[in-house]
């Protein structure tokens, strides 16, 4: 098989001609690798390539899961590989290890992926592009010169280059689907509760963030939510698993949905021509395939919301901080944290309790508000950011004077749609049905009501289906 074969098929494709002996799991690895050697000088987007372990797993042989043999890559924040370092894109905690697989990834390998690196993050995941002191830019395939979208950027841009067809990301205000945007991908932020946090995570960022992958269709996606969902041993909360399977509510056409289109954040800021223009053409595309669309926003109060986001966020980070830090034996500072990390550390440790239950209950009135909206509307349809991917450097989160306000501002100024989803816990998926005139991708994102992944799996394999995106290559 050659390079661009390999590269032009999905994970499901892969597996199932390492099923029907037409390729072996060992061929797809060197393929991978092979890539990593060609695209990362350029993209910046694999950290470690773990050669030793990836050929152990296939000499152990894999499992017989839906993704058998297919090369895989994880993102280093949060899941854990046992002993593979996780350094979280800080001098910090470089060389930071764990002593067992979380979860997830005990998940990931029972559907039989084959992990053969990892990749880049932002400095503790704090950023909507995936630049770091410490790893240096990760770069956008379809333009070097742009951002890849963060935080989950490096395995965002892996994807787009040809490198795997599925890896890991998380989502705690945007994670995966503004990578996804970026890079002309699917991106599912699933339910609350969805996915495994465990061993050493209860609810991630006090129930905002949630950990899946960024993949190249639909029907990945579906197949991996069900191949690692549901709660873990010792979970006290988790979300209502379906009664059918994502992969079978995928393959049947949605009825005709009520869709709120989304077109003015809750925010207010300004919004590029480029992303509602692609934003009125899918809702166009929608009333085609039959479904009612209306132009309608939540009623949600933008600074409730933005306080609760900075309050929740900056008690998290010294959280993480301090916890990763003891494990390196390091003392967080100024040298080795970037300023506008040190600002939100600063600015979590000045957090009362009370405050940080405030902003819990902030969220939790948001999502009745929510709730409410999806008795009367199916779906919202937005974009995902309100900008084209952005010029390498425009996020600069070691920009000297930032405050933890100021940069959490500029974070949800880039991307003011996404943040709304992870306060209340609800799914939401962009699909890359929009370009801008430069040829970019611009994401569309679609969200629905609690614990009804399902949905919008059937409505994205519609769209899928009817603007095929498999035919844009980088």
């Amino acid at each position: 098989m050659r390079l661009d074969e390999y590269a032009s098929y999905d994970g499901l494709g892969l597996s199932g001609l390492v099923k029907d002996k037409k390729v072996k799991a060992s061929e797809l690895r060197e393929l991978a690798l092979e890539a990593i050697t060609l695209l990362n000088p350029e993209l910046n987007a694999v950290v470690q390539t773990l050669h030793q372990d990836s050929q152990e797993e296939i000499n152990k042989e894999l499992p017989k899961g839906p993704f058998h043999g297919v090369p895989f890559l994880i993102k280093e924040l949060v899941l854990h590989k046992a002993n593979v370092p996780v350094n979280m894109g800080s001098q910090l905690t470089e060389g930071l290890t764990f002593p067992v697989d979380s979860e997830l990834m005990k998940r990931y390998k029972e559907a039989g992926l084959l992990t053969v690196g990892t990749t880049t993050t932002p400095e503790f995941g704090y950023n909507a592009t995936t630049e770091s002191v410490f790893y240096g830019a990760t770069r956008n395939p379809w333009d070097s010169s742009l951002s890849p979208g963060g935080s989950s950027g490096g395995s965002g841009a892996s994807i787009a280059a040809g490198i795997v067809p599925v890896a890991h990301a998380n989502d705690g205000g945007g994670s995966i689907r503004i990578p996804a945007s970026c890079n002309g991908l699917v991106g599912l932020k699933p339910t609350r509760g969805r996915i495994p946090a465990g061993p050493y995570n209860s609810e991630p960022l006090n129930g905002i963030a949630i950990e899946f992958a960024l993949t190249k269709t639909v029907r990945d996606t579906a197949a991996l939510l069900d191949a690692v969902s549901g709660p873990d041993i010792g979970c006290y909360g988790w979300a209502e698993p379906p009664v059918e399977s994502f992969s079978s509510q995928m393959k049947k056409a949605p009825q005709k949905l009520k869709i709120a289109l989304m077109r003015d954040p809750l925010s207010h800021v300004p919004v590029d021509e480029d992303c509602l223009n692609e934003l009125d053409k899918t809702a166009k595309l929608c009333e085609d395939l039959g479904h009612e669309v209306i132009e309608v926003s939540p009623a949600v109060d933008a600074e409730a919301l933005s306080l609760s986001t900075l309050r929740i966020w900056t008690t998290n980070i010294r959280h993480m901080i301090n916890g990763a830090a003891s494990m390196v034996n390091r003392i967080p500072s100024q040298e080795n944290l970037e300023s506008g990390i040190w600002a939100c550390y600063e600015f979590g440790g000045k957090i009362s309790g009370e405050e940080l239950l405030q902003a819990i209950d902030i969220n939790a009135m948001i999502s009745r508000v929510i709730g409410e909206f999806f008795t009367k509307y199916d779906v919202i349809l937005s974009p995902v950011t309100a900008q084209k991917p952005l010029p390498l450097g425009t996020l600069n989160c070691n920009k000297e004077g930032l405050t933890a306000e100021d940069w959490t501002n500029q974070i949800f100024t880039y991307a003011p749609y996404t943040n709304l989803y992870n306060a209340t816990g609800t799914p939401a998926i962009s699909l890359p049905l929009g370009w801008s005139k430069e040829g970019l991708p611009i994401g569309m994102q679609f969200a629905s009501a609690f614990s009804n992944e399902g949905l919008l799996l059937s409505l994205a394999a519609q769209l899928e289906e009817a603007a095929p995106w498999s035919s844009k290559k980088t």
